[in-house]
């Protein structure tokens, strides 16, 4: 061997080392928000939504909704010229309509890294975490009930996701705080554990307060005052019925201009009607009426227009994702919110599974495309559910996680510039050749094609020399890698300190509660 070909053969070894190196090295990466370059998906036809428009304005005019045990909702309903009698409200044809007009058509949601901020609206799409379950599930403990530790770890996962834009809300039910103080330390771990924008409490409306106030300390009151720092969840209670609790913390949020999801739940065939046009005449005629409901208390207050919906498996009664009428009721509901011109929420990697199995991937995949075609502004669970809701898997987090940068890349479109259009390439390798050392292959190839970070793709017999792992125990393994690299976010040592001081002098100004 000469002297020259050693030199050479060092140079490819190191060459190879340092790609390796690169390969393996860890980078705490995020992603901007997704802008769609691609049209919506649309599933009804102008005829189609006019009829659904006219059915949900019937819907109000002629049934009407309840606001349970709120009787300063009935005075304000009055006031505005609705027919209350009651806890039921009718409202006139149209009322609704044009007090939702007042809601902005785009939300921008300020990170305490204004890196992270997001724009919630247009063809935005921004990407949260799973919401609410009691239970957690992991291989090493199976399924348990939620710890407050439980909680800051998936805040810490979903700070170190790259595709994730938002740190969401209640990741799981931390089981062992008191239900009256669990809202502070949850608050507390998103402000504290990441900087990308959180979702505010909803079980009660002094505790939507304390967010409120948790938030002027993080951000300042006078910046809280003046824009939006949290997005929060208010469930109705389908079939028409709002309650005083989450209607209280919409008050307290509208009145201080932060966002809230109005969100009807939907069990289909339980809670709505069986077909798709009557799941979407309720829909839009309970978000009418809440999205209406928050104008009254503050024109302008921000507001998405959203919608979860499943349907029943009609012999066990249980709920069901990932199905091909979802989808449909998704499609449409995206349809009406642009009609009102408001950003629209639904989807999510939605799944009845009990494990992180093949089932689960299936159903999840089939809402998670959907919520991307169907124009969704913002997608909670998109990330971690499993067990209809019931639990927060830290494997399935990371799983789901990772494929949201497929979104990403689907979301982009066609590359129609000199670069995508690549006739070079093809000139230079002509007929018969290949494209792997051509010029274009080279100076792509680092970023042609949407990369994994957890599936393996290996030969078979290297796959199996390595333990033969199953991709849950990949996933397992990648939620160790990153909580072994987490990094808490730098936050002001004063603006710390005075958030500790409030939830301490918050947790003990109270005794413990159950509810």
């Amino acid at each position: 061997m000469t002297e020259n070909t050693q030199k050479s053969l060092r140079r490819t070894r190191r060459g190879g080392d340092a790609r390796r190196a690169e390969r393996t090295s860890f980078t705490n990466e995020f992603s901007r928000f997704i802008t769609r370059n691609i049209p919506n998906f649309e599933v009804l036809n102008a005829e189609a939504l006019e009829i659904i428009e006219h059915n949900a304005e019937t819907v109000l005019e002629q049934i009407g909704v309840k606001f349970v045990d709120n009787p300063e909702a009935m005075k304000i309903w009055k006031e505005a010229g609705a027919d209350v009698n009651g806890e039921t409200v009718k409202i006139p044809r149209g009322l609704a309509r044009s007090l939702c007009k007042t809601a902005p058509s785009k939300i921008i949601q300020h990170a305490r890294n204004p890196d992270r901020t997001v724009e919630i609206g247009g063809n935005n799409l921004v990407l949260a975490p799973v919401y609410g379950p009691p239970f957690v599930r992991d291989i090493e403990g199976g399924r348990r009930y939620a710890t407050m530790a439980d909680f800051e770890k998936f805040v810490k996962l979903g700070y170190m996701s790259k595709w994730l834009h938002h740190s969401g809300g209640t990741l799981c039910e931390p089981t062992d705080v008191a239900v009256n103080k669990r809202h502070l330390d949850m608050l507390y771990a998103h402000m504290s554990l990441s900087d990308k924008p959180f979702m505010g409490s909803v079980t009660e409306p002094s505790r939507a307060q304390d967010a409120v106030d948790m938030c002027k300390i993080l951000f300042g009151a006078d910046f809280v005052n003046k824009n939006t720092v949290m997005t929060s969840l208010i469930n109705i209670n389908s079939p028409l019925v709002f309650d005083s609790i989450m209607m209280g913390a919409l008050e307290i949020y509208a009145k201080n201009n932060q966002a809230c999801i109005v969100s009807p739940f939907i069990v289909g065939g339980a809670m709505s009607p069986v077909t798709v046009a009557g799941t979407l005449t309720q829909v839009l005629a309970e978000a009418l009426a809440g999205i209406a409901f928050s104008q009254l208390i503050r024109p302008g207050a921000p507001i998405i227009f959203g919608a979860f919906v499943t349907s029943i498996d009609m012999n066990s009664g249980a709920p069901t994702f990932g199905t091909p009428e979802a989808s449909k009721i998704l499609f449409g509901a995206g349809q009406l919110a642009r009609r009102l011109n408001l950003p629209f929420r639904s989807g999510g990697a939605l799944c009845g599974s009990k494990l992180p199995d093949a089932q689960a991937a299936y159903e999840s995949m089939s809402t998670l495309q959907a919520g991307l075609l169907g124009g969704v502004n913002f997608m909670l669970h998109s990330c971690g559910w499993l067990e209809g809701g019931l639990v927060s898997s830290f494997e399935k987090f990371v799983m789901d996680a990772d494929q949201l940068g497929m979104l990403h890349s689907l979301a982009s479109g066609v590359d129609l510039s000199i670069n995508g259009q690549a006739l070079d390439a093809i000139n230079e390798v002509g007929p018969g050749g290949h494209y792997l050392g051509c010029t274009h292959t080279q100076s792509n190839f680092k970023d042609a094609f949407w990369k994994s970070n957890l599936l393996d793709y290996k030969p078979f017999e290297t796959w199996s020399e390595e333990g033969a792992h199953d991709t849950t125990s990949l996933a397992s393994k990648r939620v160790r890698y990153l909580m072994e690299h987490y990094q808490k976010p730098p936050l002001d040592k004063a603006t710390d300190e005075c958030l500790r001081n409030f939830v301490e002098e918050k947790k003990a100004s109270q005794p413990d509660k159950a509810f």
